[in-house]
C-alpha cells in the first residue's frame, strides 16, 4: 500500500526540476532556489515538495504529502490524523518508495541531473545513490558527526567561550556526578543527550528527580550526555550563516530566540533587542565557528546558537548544522534590505556546495535600512486535540515581507500551515505557525498574540483517549 496521501504535481515542458524534501515550512525557501537556478543555467527552473504534513486542504502546487504514521494510526484514530514524523523515519519512508524512484528516473530521462534539497542533510536520505541525482547541501556525513553536542563542545572549548560542561556515558553516571554538582551548579543543570534540537532530548534539571523523569533508564543506559552548567541569561541569540570555505563565512544576520523553561524553542523575534558589541562579538564568535566547521568539511548554511549572561558575557551553546527555523525569514528580509540582485541565501548555499565559493555581488546586510521587525511562534501541541475549524493556508509570507519594507503595510500577520477542520492533531505536531511583521517589536508581539488567539478558535477539545 502507497504511503502516499496526496500528490498533485503536474511537469512542465521545457522546465528542468529539482526535488525538496522536508517539512512544508520551508516551502518559500525553493522558489528563492528555482529563481538562482533559473538565472544560473539559464534554463527554466521549477521543484517539486515532497512533504510529511497532513492538512485537510493544501494550497500548492507540484506537491506530494507523505507520512506513513498516519497510516499506522487510522484505525484508532481515523483518516483525519497528523503527528509529526521524526525526519529519520520520513527520510527513510521517501528513500524507500517506489512512486518517488518512478518519478525520479521521469525526470532523469528530461534533464541530465536532479538535485535534492533538504532543510537538513540525513545520512538515511539515499536517493542520491541513484545516478544522476546529488544533495544540493551539506554532505550528511560530515552534518550527522557536526549535529554531535559532545562533538562540538570538546573541539570548540579552545576557540570560544563555553559554558562549562562534562560528558557523561550512561544514566548512572549522570546522577553520580550532578549529585555531586546541584551544590556549586545550584542555578540549574542543563542535561541534553548527544544529539537534541528544540528542547527534545533535553531539560534544565534542579534535582536527580528531575533526570530520573526525563531519562528512561532501560533506555538510556548506553546513551552519552553533555551536562553544562545553567547560566542565568537575558538573551538566547542565534546567528544564521553560510560557509564556503575557511575564509568566506557569510552573516546573514541575528535574532533572538524565545525559550520556555529553559529548552523549549517557541520561535525568534528580529531585530535583536542587544547592543552593538554584543552584536559584534556574535559576529565574531560565529565567523571562528564557521571556519572550524569549513575545516571539517562542512558546506552550506548553519546556525549558531549562544546565550549572553547577565553581564554581558557571549558564551557558545550549540551549532545546528542545518538550516534554521528563521532561514525563510531573514531571505525575506535580506531580498528587501540588500542591493537588488544580490544572491540570496539558497544561492550562496549553492555556490558554497558546487564551487566552494561564494557568487560575485555577495553582500552582508550591516543594518535593518527598511526598519522591518518580525517574529516567528510554532504553535506546538502539549497534548492531542481535535479541531473545528480551518485557517485558510497562505503561501504569500514573500509578499507580505515586501509590503511592510515598502510601507504599504505599517503590520501584518500570517498563520501558516494550519493543519484544518474536523482532524484530529498529536501532541508534539504543529498546528500552525505565526509570522508577525511591523516597524516595532511591539506590533510584532501583537500579532504574535492575535495569531496564538486565531490558532485557539480552532481546537474543539483536548483527545484524552484514543478515538475511532
Amino acid at each position: 500500500m502507497s504511503d502516499i496521501y496526496f500528490s498533485n504535481y503536474q511537469l512542465e515542458e521545457n522546465t528542468d526540476y529539482f526535488l525538496y524534501i522536508g517539512e512544508l515550512k520551508n516551502y518559500g525557501l525553493n522558489i528563492f532556489l528555482a529563481e538562482a537556478l533559473s538565472r544560473i543555467s539559464g534554463r527554466k527552473f521549477e521543484f517539486i515538495s515532497i512533504v510529511p504534513d497532513i492538512f485537510e486542504q493544501y494550497n500548492y502546487k507540484n506537491l506530494i504529502a507523505i507520512n506513513p504514521l498516519r497510516k499506522n494510526q487510522s484505525n484508532e484514530y481515523g483518516p483525519n490524523f497528523f503527528c509529526r514524523i521524526s525526519a529519520k523515519k520520513f527520510m527513510t519512508c521517501v528513500s524507500e518508495n517506489h512512486q518517488i524512484k518512478d518519478l525520479i528516473h521521469k525526470l532523469l530521462l528530461r534533464q541530465d541531473n536532479l538535485f535534492i534539497y533538504m532543510y537538513e542533510s540525513k545520512p538515511e536520505m539515499t536517493l542520491d545513490a541513484i545516478e544522476g541525482v546529488s544533495i544540493l547541501g551539506p554532505d550528511s556525513k560530515i552534518a550527522f558527526k557536526l549535529n554531535s553536542k559532545i562533538y562540538q563542545y570538546k573541539n570548540l572549548k579552545e576557540f570560544i567561550p563555553v559554558v562549562e560542561f562534562d560528558i557523561l556515558n550512561g544514566l548512572n553516571e549522570l546522577i553520580k556526578t550532578t549529585d555531586k554538582l546541584w551544590l556549586t551548579w545550584n542555578e540549574g543543570i542543563f542535561v541534553s543527550q548527544e544529539y537534541s534540537a528544540a528542547g527534545v532530548n533535553s531539560i534544565i534539571a534542579h534535582s536527580t528527580r528531575d533526570i530520573i523523569n526525563k531519562f528512561n533508564a532501560e533506555d538510556d543506559k548506553d546513551e552519552t550526555y553533555l551536562i553544562s552548567r545553567y547560566i542565568p541569561h537575558n538573551y538566547d541569540p542565534t546567528v544564521l550563516g553560510v560557509v564556503a570555505n575557511e575564509n568566506d563565512v557569510y552573516i546573514a544576520g541575528i535574532a533572538d530566540q524565545c525559550i520556555e523553561k529553559g529548552t523549549r524553542f517557541t520561535g525568534s523575534i528580529f531585530p535583536s533587542l542587544m547592543g552593538k558589541e554584543i552584536v559584534s562579538k556574535l559576529k565574531e564568535n560565529t565567523r571562528v565557528v564557521g571556519k572550524w566547521l569549513a575545516k571539517e568539511g562542512y558546506r552550506g548554511l548553519f546556525g549558531c546558537d549562544f546565550i549572553v549572561d547577565l553581564n554581558g558575557s557571549v558564551m557558545f551553546i550549540e551549532i545546528n548544522a542545518r538550516k534554521q527555523g528563521t532561514t525563510l525569514e531573514f531571505c525575506c528580509t535580506l531580498e528587501n534590505s540588500l542591493p537588488k540582485g544580490s544572491p540570496m541565501l539558497p544561492e550562496l548555499e549553492y555556490y558554497a556546495v558546487t564551487k566552494n565559493r561564494f557568487p560575485e555581488g555577495t553582500v552582508e546586510m550591516e543594518k535593518n535600512p527598511k526598519n522591518l521587525h518580525w517574529g516567528t511562534y510554532n504553535y506546538k501541541l502539549k497534548n492531542t486535540v481535535r479541531t473545528n475549524g480551518y485557517i485558510p493556508q497562505s503561501s504569500q509570507e514573500r509578499e507580505a515581507f515586501r509590503k511592510v519594507a515598502n510601507s504599504n503595510l505599517k503590520k501584518d500577520f500570517l498563520i501558516l500551515e494550519h493543519t484544518g477542520s474536523d482532524f484530529i492533531v498529536a501532541e508534539g505536531s504543529f498546528l500552525g505557525r505565526i509570522v508577525s511583521l511591523g516597524r516595532d517589536h511591539s506590533s510584532v508581539r501583537q500579532g504574535i498574540s492575535q495569531g496564538q488567539k486565531t490558532i485557539e478558535l480552532t481546537i474543539d477539545e483536548n483527545v484524552t483517549s484514543k478515538e475511532k
